[in-house]
């Protein structure tokens, strides 16, 4: 009962803390509106601007129009600044028909920007902007200190269950994959090393398989990026693969033998020496 209290209140919270909608959107239009003028086009109209999902917007235009990509970087920065919108979002710039990526930037207090392609000069062409307000957590230090012990029990218990958990079908299960000493059991998202379980995410599992099934191969950013996020509907930047193999490769730092060489400009090659 305690928890779902905490739970309630800390919503509460969240929702009370949360920008209002038709402030977003005129911020939004302001944003489409300013880089029209960058464009020097004073006359065509930004469309409504459309919620694809809970966080994510896209701004829409009249008219084809082409710019610099550090124009559309220092104008959401900006915006954004001078209107307390956002920390954390992410920013793609979009073909209309081909719905394909050609330019995107990540802004972030927590792990740092990611602002490539800066200077590049995009020729005149239908567009669309899609940006993404990564929510942040609106904890207040009274309800930190509420949770934390609740929190420690809670991952006790889980810690508990899980081992428990995955001592009895990795034990009698052999339908695992060899990868130098270690054992990797994808259905149970575990590696297996002597007497240690090492556990994996979704998102590991899903990487690991790909590599052990292209031993000494490249295997392309663009094939990582597309299995494990894109078929989902979810849209990443490469550097989500270079945090996803950092992760791999310090979970199999136990075996020298294992390597994952990074290829520039193409992907990542699994080596088993």
């Amino acid at each position: 009962m305690m928890i779902v209290i905490l739970i309630a209140a800390v919503a509460f919270i969240n929702k009370k803390d949360e920008v209002p909608e038709k402030h977003v959107e005129i911020v939004l239009r302001d944003i489409g509106h300013q880089l029209l003028l960058s464009a020097k086009d004073s006359s065509s109209r930004v469309l409504p601007v459309k919620k694809l999902n809970e966080t994510t917007y896209q701004i829409s235009f009249q008219n084809n129009f082409g710019f610099i990509s550090d124009s559309l970087i220092n104008l959401v920065q900006r915006t954004f600044q001078k209107n307390a919108l956002a920390n954390d979002y992410i920013v793609n710039l979009r073909k209309c028909k081909q719905n394909e990526t050609v330019f995107a930037f990540e802004i972030n207090s927590q792990t740092g920007d990611l602002t490539p392609c800066r200077g590049r000069k995009l020729e005149v062409g239908c567009y669309v902007i899609e940006i993404d307000l990564v929510k942040k957590n609106n904890f207040n230090f009274f309800w930190l200190t509420l949770l934390i012990p609740l929190s420690f029990f809670g991952f006790y218990l889980k810690d508990k269950y899980r081992k428990k958990e995955l001592k009895e079908p990795i034990s009698n299960n052999n339908d695992y994959i060899q990868l130098g000493r270690f054992q990797f059991y994808p259905d149970n998202n575990v590696l297996k090393i002597e007497n240690n379980n090492i556990t994996l995410s979704e998102k590991e599992t899903e990487a690991l398989k790909i590599f052990a099934e292209n031993i000494n191969q490249i295997v392309e950013r663009d094939k990582l990026m597309k299995e494990i996020w894109e078929d989902k509907g979810i849209v990443v930047i490469s550097r989500n693969v270079d945090v996803l193999v950092s992760k791999l490769r310090k979970k199999l730092s136990d075996d020298s033998s294992i390597k994952f060489i990074n290829v520039p400009g193409r992907g990542y090659k699994f080596i088993i020496e």
